[in-house]
């Protein structure tokens, strides 16, 4: 069933039990996971920011990545002010 359905929607959420093991939440997988047309849901300059700051973050391991991104959002109030650069 999962195979007929993959491809079907707008967003995977990957979890990583190598991350949850290390008793980080979320144990997401920021490289396996997405939006599709995520542009559509940002203006132009969000894009710009979120795309940077995957990329800073994909060049780390995961548990990393998820280090880094708790991080960045307790900087901020809200996401907006976040990838509002």
């Amino acid at each position: 069933i999962y195979e007929e359905f993959k491809g079907t929607g707008n967003m995977e959420l990957i979890l990583d039990r190598s991350i949850s093991e290390q008793r980080l939440y979320p144990a997401i997988n920021l490289a396996a996971s997405g939006t599709r047309k995520e542009d559509l849901l940002m203006d132009v300059a969000e894009c710009k920011t979120v795309i940077a700051l995957r990329r800073r973050l994909l060049n780390m391991k995961p548990a990393v990545q998820i280090k880094q991104l708790l991080a960045a959002l307790e900087r901020f109030e809200t996401n907006e002010q976040l990838v509002s650069g």
